[in-house]
């Protein structure tokens, strides 16, 4: 992957950047409050979407790239018209801190939020009600995600540990934890949704087997000791990469299955604390707290 372009324009620290499901387009939300969409190919700006009164930690697309779901420092949760730029009349309340982490899902119809005040909510979207609250954790809740047939949401916290729900029932599937215990800021199921891939404060992701309940593989390479940093999953031609963020100011693209360290993305000045790929190109997008948008791309042979 090469470095394509760079996205300037927000004031302060990029928080997330989540590709659109359709790939059309880049979202990303920073400390500066506002939202902004660009052209995920030229990297125009779309949007920039203003209304939230604090930084903002999370993003999440709906499934049919029409709206995105935003978590803040204010405490509210917002729904936006992709197309129009502006915010749903009514937002989310519920959560009394900041909302760190927010997921679609794959129906369009739920949204599962985390919080810094240890809760988890599912809301039906449609009418922006709590529908279960799941006592998930005694620790600020760092990331949460639904498997792709929504069936299941995992969550993650300060107190180490990776929780798996049943979406329909509320109730705590399996508890994942490990030896050492470290504060758990950022999980992902994988895109078969047999593993969960975790990101911790001791400098490791590792990737669980959540039905057996172990551990199966842990990438290193990248420093994480102190902020909530993100990645993903993709696709490459001998397999499948994961690639994450580190606080060093690059990214760490690592072979799944052999834990190999496939490449390091220079660029960013300071920690990166989003990166997302592509859901059909070979693309990476990344934000981090010089305020800038970055596009990757692999070079055509």
């Amino acid at each position: 992957y090469k470095p394509k372009l760079i996205l300037r324009g927000h004031k302060r620290g990029v928080s997330a950047v989540r590709f659109s499901p359709d790939g059309n387009w880049i979202a990303s939300c920073s400390a500066d409050s506002t939202i902004k969409i660009w052209d995920a190919r030229s990297g125009k700006l779309a949007h920039t979407l203003e209304g939230h009164l604090a930084g903002i930690s999370t993003i999440s697309w709906s499934p049919d790239s029409k709206l995105i779901a935003s978590g803040s420092d204010d405490k509210s949760i917002r729904l936006w018209d992709v197309a129009t730029g502006k915010a749903y009349p009514v937002p989310f309340l519920g959560h009394h801190n900041y909302v760190y982490s927010l997921a679609f899902s794959p129906k369009g119809n739920m949204l599962v939020s985390g919080s810094y005040d240890e809760a988890v909510f599912l809301w039906d979207v449609r009418t922006a009600r709590v529908l279960r609250s799941l006592p998930a954790h005694s620790d600020p809740v760092g990331g949460v995600d639904f498997i792709r047939d929504g069936t299941m949401v995992v969550s993650c916290a300060g107190d180490g540990l990776i929780r798996i729900w049943d979406t329909g029932t509320g109730q705590c599937l399996r508890t994942l934890v490990h030896e050492d215990n470290p504060p758990v800021v950022s999980v992902r199921f994988s895109p078969n949704g047999k593993f969960v891939l975790a990101w911790t404060l001791d400098s490791c992701v590792r990737l669980w087997n959540y039905v057996e309940g172990r551990c199966v593989k842990t990438y290193q390479g990248h420093k994480n000791s102190k902020y909530s940093i993100t990645g993903a999953f993709g696709v490459y031609d001998s397999g499948a990469f994961a690639v994450s963020g580190s606080e060093d100011g690059d990214m760490v693209v690592w072979d799944v299955t052999s834990k190999a360290v496939l490449q390091r993305l220079s660029g960013h000045d300071g920690v990166v604390l989003g990166v997302d790929t592509h859901p059909t190109e070979r693309m990476i997008v990344s934000g981090g707290l010089d305020g800038t948008v970055r596009i990757w791309r692999e070079d055509e042979a």
